[in-house]
């Protein structure tokens, strides 16, 4: 971790550092946790639940934004959401649980460091 924060002068000032400072299984478990269940639901049911939660949270959590960029309409999107939120026992509504789905989402991938 020492040798992150040297690298990033001396503070670690992005997720994608402060995610390449906790050990691989780490990072894995704690993606499984969180979007084991969409995977499986997605894998089993030709679905795009994991896809439509990167999306989401691109928008910042715009209904609208969302739907239009996914392509489907609003109810169907608001249909997904509930579906994962049902899957993961999480609340796309809190910060809290945006927050955790976003480093999930980004967990296993190497952090960029330019």
């Amino acid at each position: 971790m020492r040798e992150l924060a040297g690298a990033a002068g001396g503070a670690i000032d992005s997720y994608a550092l402060l995610l390449a400072s906790v050990p691989e299984p780490v990072r894995s478990s704690f993606r499984e946790q969180l979007l084991g269940p969409l995977e499986d639901y997605d894998a089993g049911r030709n679905s795009d639940l994991v896809r439509t939660l990167e999306v989401f949270l691109a928008c910042s959590g715009s209904w609208s934004r969302t739907a239009a960029r996914l392509h489907v309409h609003v109810n169907t999107l608001r249909y997904r959401i509930r579906r994962i939120e049902e899957l993961t026992g999480r609340d796309l509504g809190t910060l809290e649980d945006r927050v955790d789905f976003f480093l999930a989402l980004r967990a296993v991938r190497p952090a960029r460091t330019s």
